[in-house]
């Protein structure tokens, strides 16, 4: 792991710069790169926008690990009333959150209370899917298992996993026969090197690896697999793979940011292939934010440049 990259992971695990670097006003004004702003309607004018270019979106509510169940039921509310919103505009946004602000930290049973009424609302209003969002690694195992009990009575719910740790190969081995809707990143949580791959070179080969056994998936059952990557040879790698299989391209999806490689995400969906663009809001944003930089730390010049 790049020094860079362990830096900026531990800046996002530090209390102190949790509570005060939010506050500093250029970083403020960074974090506009990746995220329209902070409030629901930010997110719901973005994804306004991008169905102009018939690109549809992803909303997640930044935050997680409550301490208290009753926040928990505050973020149920927060996504039912929100997927009102996303109906009476008629958009096609899916939702996508973390366990831990279900609170999955405090009681799995309240967490799966809180998720199964999410899923049904949207439903029934959107009729689209809500994706669990992978957390550290010690979650992992937990996060598997309540996705194998959720999907037995929520046929819209769907996970995430993560390219960079070793065990998602046979992850996906023990979930291929359900009904799948699958995500798969590349990770960024500050692991051990027995957990998770330490070198870039490594994860981009098992993210590909990944990803073609996924393509026969598809093929075979039909499952939906979302591929999360802004890397555009990893993208070409796929394509191509994909055309040698014979899987059609409207088969194929593809996940990016809001604000990274906008150019390329209006690229994809006019050639024909699914994009949908993930929006984030919200104000408990810094873990986050930081995390996006360490998955890419060239992101950085990015934003200086644009600061300066």
């Amino acid at each position: 792991m790049s020094l860079s990259r362990s830096v900026l992971l531990w800046m996002s695990e530090n209390k102190w710069m949790q509570n005060n670097v939010p506050r500093w006003w250029f970083v403020r004004k960074a974090v506009k790169k990746f995220m329209p702003g902070e409030s629901v309607e930010d997110a719901l004018n973005a994804a306004q926008n991008f169905s102009a270019y018939n690109i549809p979106t992803v909303f997640t509510k930044l935050g997680e690990n409550i301490t208290q169940i009753s926040e928990a039921a505050v973020v149920r509310d927060h996504y039912l009333r929100l997927i009102n919103k996303i109906s009476e505009r008629k958009l096609d946004v899916e939702i996508s959150l973390k366990l831990t602000q279900l609170g999955f930290d405090l009681s799995e049973e309240e967490a799966f209370k809180n998720f199964s009424v999410i899923a049904k609302h949207a439903k029934e209003k959107l009729g689209n899917t809500v994706f669990i969002d992978m957390e550290g690694s010690a979650y992992t195992q937990r996060t598997i298992d309540f996705y194998k009990r959720i999907k037995l009575e929520h046929s819209n719910a769907g996970l995430c996993l993560q390219a960079y740790l070793r065990r998602t190969d046979n992850d996906l081995n023990e979930l291929f026969g359900i009904s799948l809707s699958l995500r798969l990143v590349k990770g960024a949580y500050k692991e051990p090197r027995e957990i998770a791959l330490p070198e870039k070179w490594e994860v981009d080969r098992n993210y590909f690896d990944l990803s073609s056994k996924m393509m026969n998936e598809i093929k075979k059952n039909g499952e939906r697999i979302i591929y999360a990557t802004h890397d555009q040879k990893l993208i070409a790698k796929i394509i191509e793979e994909s055309k040698k299989i014979g899987l059609p391209k409207e088969k194929l999806e593809f996940q990016m940011l809001y604000g990274i490689k906008t150019p390329l995400q209006k690229q994809l969906a006019k050639e024909g292939y699914k994009i949908r663009v993930l929006i984030s809001y919200g104000e408990s944003w810094y873990p986050w934010y930081v995390r996006r930089l360490a998955e890419r730390p060239a992101n950085i010049w990015f934003v200086l440049k644009n600061l300066f």
